[in-house]
């Protein structure tokens, strides 16, 4: 099935539907186009789902080509930052690095750009470093390894640990630093056959060193490059011709006196197997594709070769054999055991029957370990997402294969490869004009989208289906996404491409077994993801009508966490000599102790020097204060209509842990009253007399002692319930600011219908079941604006340049309005990331 769980009706040659378009994204039409694909168009996908590409930019006297490069986030992709990369000649290589903050540019001039965001902005790039190898075009281009490897174990998916599922892989960095810290740099390899190493040093400089691959150098046409678990770079070059052998070369880089120095090997070659077939000796002149499986498996190799309408793939595998030993050796010297000497040989796994012509390539970026000997296990998991390559036609159609034995999983044909029913027809149906097609394309991180740019520039957006398209029950397509989601929270990469997937009937159940395999975990890694999967969950709820107001809840609990965290940080013990526990834990161990309705007996039992701070540090944070004490009332106040889980806050009133929060920090808040009474919540009573914090902290401690033990909850008692009910004729209950505006694309794809967008154009989309929902926790447009993350706010009109999340929508100010030291620690916090650990954006002063 789909993931919605309904049957899919099978493709003509019985192959069933596992792709569909979810949405495109194309340049304004105009008279006279400007915007033309480079030749050869190149595209990256980074694992914070942000997808790079280039197109060529005509000027207006149509002799100058500007080789542009343009980014977009994947939940806002016609919100497009395209920038002049100043290349002089036509972009071949683009890379992200690791943490898909950075992205390498390389020119057919042998010019390499680092380029870096601006600001911590997505959509805000400027180029800080580079190198060069003037006049030799770059074909091959990486990040040096960081030794960072995951292994993921897919047919131990169902167990409880998450050790067990994603192992630490023993992998070394290219290069280390003093203390083994892994050294930045990045790799290339030219079109002469020169291999150039550049190293980011830790005060800025940049080392660069160039190295021929051989004594003997010749054409290189196509190269890439893998990394071993030793800590060497293996490149595979060709000269594009068949009838050459694919080479390999080891390279080792250390710095010596300050110097980069570069040390090359040759390693074993191959002749592509359809060159020695008599039957295709000829067929395919020129190698046209070269790929490692994987950045870090290094011993598995893809090959196509192609003619002018056809092609043909081969996978090949590096094997250590032992080599046979002679009889009259074997009598002077027997070969016991072990001892037989080895040599490396490569091996073919599987090759493909002649294909169309292949446009392009995209591989998975999974790390699912399979070696040579793997393939029935890979028959066995044939329905687990990442265990595909895709291949992109001249024809228009992409087919996804295995990426060891290259058995057909998937076929996806677009508008221009319309394909007749009858498969004897399929292999040659050709039209009288060219034909669109995707000229560059990348698999997502979990391998459940791919995005493709066509011969136009034009941007698809493609799902890929959990299941491959095939009938599985709705558990397996569950555990399917429930395992990447574990990934994604493990790793911290982004997990758009999984909502792709996420229908509004699945996503109780998704959230609800994500719950149960966090709380199996061990308490320190418990601790380590506790924001992370508050933040997947609230992602996930935003895709059903029935949990949207969970959304709200989730994001007001990310937002507890960082104010306790950041409040209590600032608390300093009195006398240096302290014990281990510091005042934070101090305080929290107390109050969890003394269960007492009184604050001001909760108060004597802490040592109040602990909490002095300066009285412009206190006024600073009253921004802060004052949403906990209005969020406190506002709970306790909607505790009598506590049976509507539609009300934002309904899961607060079950939750002993953030109540708990709630109860220390309304301690913490009174002491410092005592110091500067202005920094103290601001409440609207009905009585002068009225001692809100303590009628507060009083009701929350009866609630809290309801909910404190998460096996024994009582409910709370009516005397309680009817206090809480004379609340809004005490106090003003506040209206709480719930949510950003939604104006992501991700809740407009559930329908499964086609979204056609435009670069540079918001959308003005037709509001979705869910999104109508979700207005009634939002700000109308011409509202008064917030600061989400400072609480000020902003009027209908802000003029101050805002930032707003891609992945929730939170806004903040741009600049800092403050200078008080704790606010700029506050500040400080969301410089790269907001609360849900999504990216900012820049937003235009007329978002309002």
């Amino acid at each position: 099935p789909g993931s919605s769980g309904r049957p899919v009706p099978p493709r003509p040659g019985g192959l069933p539907v596992a792709m569909d378009l979810a949405y495109v994204c194309e340049w304004e039409k105009k008279p006279k186009s400007n915007h033309c694909p480079s030749i050869p168009l190149v595209c990256a996908w980074s694992c914070r789902n942000l997808v790079a590409f280039t197109t060529d930019l005509r000027n207006e006297d149509e002799k100058d080509l500007t080789h542009m490069i343009h980014i977009i986030d994947t939940e806002h992709p016609w919100d497009v930052y395209s920038v002049n990369s100043g290349h002089t000649e036509v972009i071949t290589c683009l890379e992200w690095d690791q943490s898909g903050s950075r992205l390498l540019s390389a020119d057919a001039d042998g010019h390499i750009k680092c380029w870096s965001m601006t600001d911590h902005l997505a959509n805000s790039w400027e180029n800080t470093v580079g190198s060069m190898v003037e006049g030799d075009p770059v074909v091959a281009l990486s990040w040096l390894h960081n030794g960072v490897k995951l292994a993921l174990h897919v047919e131990k998916s169902g167990a409880s640990n998450f050790g067990e599922k994603f192992s630490r892989v023993k992998f070394s960095p290219s290069l280390t630093l003093f203390g083994g810290k892994p050294m930045e740099g990045w790799i290339a390899v030219t079109i002469s056959g020169l291999v150039t190493v550049s190293l980011l040093k830790p005060n800025g400089q940049v080392l660069t060193s160039t190295e021929s691959l051989c004594r003997l150098r010749c054409r290189v046409a196509l190269a890439d490059v893998a990394f071993t678990g030793g800590g060497n770079i293996v490149v595979a070059t060709s000269d594009g011709s068949s009838t050459s052998p694919v080479q390999f070369y080891k390279v080792c880089v250390s710095v010596v006196n300050e110097k980069c120095k570069i040390d090359t090997e040759i390693l074993p070659s191959l002749f592509m197997r359809c060159t020695t077939d008599p039957a295709r000796k000829d067929k395919y002149p020129a190698i046209t594709h070269l790929k490692f499986l994987a950045r870090d498996m290094s011993e598995q190799v893809l090959l196509c070769a192609s003619n002018q309408n056809s092609s043909i793939v081969e996978c090949w595998s590096l094997r250590k054999e032992g080599l046979p030993v002679n009889n009259i050796f074997q009598q002077i010297s027997p070969v016991v055991g072990d001892k037989q000497p080895m040599i490396l040989k490569w091996r073919i796994l599987s090759a493909t029957n002649d294909l169309d012509r292949v446009s392009a390539v995209a591989l998975p970026k999974l790390p699912i370990s399979l070696t040579n000997t793997d393939l029935k296990v890979a028959n066995d998991t044939k329905f687990f997402p990442g265990l595909g390559l895709a291949l992109a036609f001249h024809d228009g159609s992409v087919h996804i294969v295995h990426r060891l034995s290259l058995q057909m999983m998937a076929v996806f044909y677009g508008s221009s490869s319309q394909r007749s029913v009858d498969e004897q027809t399929i292999k040659r149906q050709r039209t009288a004009g060219p034909l669109v097609h995707f000229k560059a394309m990348q698999l997502s991180w979990t391998s459940l989208a791919l995005a493709g740019i066509d011969s136009h520039g034009k941007l698809s957006m493609l799902r890929i289906s959990p299941s491959m398209g095939h009938v599985l029950d709705m558990n397996m397509s569950l555990r399917h996404l429930l395992f990447l989601l574990e990934y994604c929270m493990v790793t911290g990469y982004d997990w758009w491409d999984i909502l792709l997937h996420v229908q509004p009937s699945m996503v109780q159940n998704l959230v609800e077994k994500l719950h149960e395999e966090y709380m199996r975990q061990n308490a320190a890694l418990q601790q380590v993801l506790s924001t992370r999967i508050v933040a997947m969950k609230a992602s996930l709820c935003k895709l059903s009508s029935s949990t949207i107001a969970r959304v709200c809840d989730y994001h007001a609990k990310l937002f507890l966490i960082a104010i306790s965290c950041t409040l209590k940080s600032l608390l300093r013990p009195h006398f240096l000599n302290t014990p281990d526990k510091s005042p934070g834990d101090r305080l929290t161990e107390i109050c969890s102790k003394i269960t007492d309705i009184d604050i001001d007996k909760v108060m004597i039992n802490l040592k109040t020097e602990e909490f002095v701070l300066e009285m412009n540090t206190l006024q600073s944070l009253q921004q802060l204060i004052q949403w906990v004490g209005d969020f406190v009332l506002y709970l306790l106040a909607s505790l009598p209509n506590q049976g509507s889980p539609v009300r934002p806050g309904h899961s607060f009133l079950r939750d002993g842990a953030s109540l708990g929060m709630f109860r220390e920090l309304m301690v913490v808040i009174r002491i410092w009253g005592l110091l500067k009474p202005s920094c103290l919540p601001v409440y609207t009573a009905t009585s002068d007399t009225q001692d809100s914090m303590s009628l507060l902290f009083r009701l929350l401690t009866k609630l809290w002692l309801c909910c404190r033990e998460e096996n024994h909850i009582t409910e709370p008692d009516d005397t309680l319930i009817d206090e809480c009910c004379l609340l809004p004729s005490q106090l003003l209950i506040p209206n709480i600011d719930w949510l950003p505006i939604n104006d992501g694309i991700i809740s407009k794809l559930q329908n499964k219908q086609l979204v056609r967008l435009q670069f540079g154009k918001a959308p003005g989309l037709v509001g979705h079941t869910v999104s109508s929902q979700f207005d009634a926790f939002v700000r109308a447009p011409g509202q008064p604006k917030i600061d989400h993350l400072r609480r000020l706010h902003l009027g209908a009109y802000p003029t101050e340049e805002c930032k707003s999340c891609t992945r929730c929508g939170c806004v903040t100010m741009l600049k800092s309005p403050n200078k008080v030291t704790a606010v700029k620690q506050w500040e400080q916090r969301w410089i790269k990331n907001c609360l849900c650990g999504g990216l900012w954006r820049r937003m235009p002063l007329s978002y309002s």
